[in-house]
C-alpha cells in the first residue's frame, strides 16, 4: 500500500509565505502613517498609541467603524486596488470627525480569496494614504487569507477609527436652534455609496464597460466610480478651533434627507435649497439615465455635498469666507426651521 502524501495548508489555498511577504511590502507605507503617540512597531499583537494628555483636559475618545461596500466591484473589474483604501478611512474619519473628534489612529481588516502581496501592499498603500491625509496612524490590521469563501480576486476590507475631542467642545447637535444656518461642503462624487444602483445604472445602463469614456463625465465610467471618498479632516478640524460649530453631518448612506436629522434636536427641522450648489454629472446621468426619481436621488446619494455644517446665522458668512480661503466651495444650502425633525427639499 503506497503512503500518502501529507497535506499542507498552502495544498488548502492559504499561502503563510505570501502573507509573509505582502507584510514586508506594507511596512513603508505603514510607516509614513506614524505620528506622535505611536510607540509599537509593524507586527505585534496590538497597536500601541499614547494620548497626549497634556493636550486634553477631559478627553473623550470616539471611535467609528465602516467599509467600502459594493464600491470593491468596480476595482475588481479594473484591477485597481491603490485607492479604495483611501475609502475605507475616509468613511470611518469622516464619521468621526462629526462629533468634533480628531482622528488618532485607525486599524483595517482585509479579507481576501487569495493572498496576491503585491495587490495586497497596493490595498494598504491606499489605507496608508487616507490615513495621512486625515493626520491619524495606521497602527494595526489583519489580512485574512480565506479561499472557497472568495473568490480568485476578490476580496473585502473594513476599518476602524479612533480620535478624541475634549469633552466639552463634543459636537452633537444638541446646541442647533431655529434659524442657524445650513453650510455645504462640495464631495468629490458618489462617495462611497449607493454603489449597487449607480452601477446598475451606468455600467448596464449607459455604458456597459468600466473602460467606456463618458464625455459628460470628462473621464472613463470606471474612473468615476473608482473616485476615493474625500476626507474632510483637514478642511473643517482647524475650523473648530476659529468657530463656533453647532452641528456636523457626514453625508453617507441615506443622503442628506436621512443624515442631517441625526443631529437635530427635537422641535427642528431643516430645509434644504437644492438650487444653492451644482449637482455634480455623475448624478444627474444616473437620474436621467435611470431613471431614478428625485426623492431617491437624494435618499440614496449625497447629491455633490458630503458634509454638512451648522452654526449661528450671523457666522455663516465668516465661515464661508474662511473655508473658501482654504480652497473649498463651500455654500450657503439651508437653514434650520421649528419643525418635525426631518430634512425638507426645496
Amino acid at each position: 500500500m503506497s503512503e500518502q502524501k501529507p497535506i499542507t495548508y498552502a495544498d488548502t489555498g492559504v499561502n503563510i509565505d505570501a502573507g509573509n511577504r505582502a507584510v514586508e511590502l506594507m511596512k513603508k507605507s505603514v510607516r509614513s502613517t506614524f505620528r506622535p503617540g505611536v510607540l509599537a512597531g509593524i507586527g505585534g499583537f496590538g497597536g500601541l498609541f499614547q494620548m497626549d494628555t497634556a493636550k486634553y483636559h477631559e478627553p473623550v475618545l470616539v471611535s467609528g467603524t465602516d467599509g467600502v461596500g459594493t464600491k470593491l466591484r468596480v476595482a475588481f473589474m479594473l484591477d485597481k486596488h491603490d485607492t479604495i483604501g483611501i475609502d475605507a478611512v475616509a468613511m470611518c474619519v469622516n464619521d468621526i470627525l462629526a462629533l468634533g473628534a480628531e482622528p488618532l489612529f485607525f486599524l483595517d481588516y482585509l479579507a481576501i480569496g487569495r493572498l496576491e502581496p503585491e495587490k495586497v501592499a497596493d490595498i494598504v498603500a491606499g489605507v496608508a494614504e487616507g490615513c495621512r491625509r486625515a493626520g491619524c496612524a495606521l497602527i494595526g490590521g489583519e489580512t485574512a487569507e480565506m479561499p472557497g469563501f472568495y473568490g480568485d480576486g476578490e476580496y473585502d476590507i473594513a476599518g476602524f477609527a479612533v480620535g478624541v475631542v475634549e469633552k466639552k467642545d463634543i459636537i452633537d447637535g444638541s446646541a442647533i436652534t431655529p434659524g442657524d444656518a445650513v453650510i455645504g461642503l462640495p464631495s468629490s462624487g458618489l462617495h462611497s455609496n449607493g454603489y449597487s444602483l449607480a452601477r446598475r445604472v451606468l455600467l448596464e445602463m449607459v455604458a456597459g464597460r468600466v473602460e467606456q469614456v463618458e464625455r459628460e463625465l470628462g473621464c472613463t465610467v470606471g474612473e468615476e466610480l473608482l473616485r476615493p471618498t474625500r476626507i474632510y479632516v483637514p478642511v473643517v478640524l482647524p475650523l473648530l478651533n476659529k468657530f463656533k460649530i453647532k452641528g456636523i453631518a457626514h453625508i453617507t448612506g441615506g443622503g442628506l434627507v436621512e443624515n442631517v436629522p441625526r443631529i437635530l434636536p427635537p422641535g427642528t427641522a431643516v430645509e434644504i435649497d437644492t438650487g444653492t450648489w451644482e449637482v455634480p454629472a455623475v448624478f444627474r446621468i444616473i437620474a436621467r439615465e435611470g431613471p431614478v426619481d428625485a426623492a431617491e436621488m437624494y435618499r440614496v446619494f449625497n447629491m455633490g455635498v458630503g458634509m454638512v455644517l451648522v452654526v449661528e446665522k450671523e457666522l455663516a458668512g465668516d465661515v464661508i469666507d474662511e473655508l473658501n480661503r482654504c480652497g473649498e466651495d463651500a455654500r450657503l444650502v439651508g437653514r434650520v426651521t421649528e419643525g418635525d425633525g426631518k430634512v425638507h427639499l426645496l
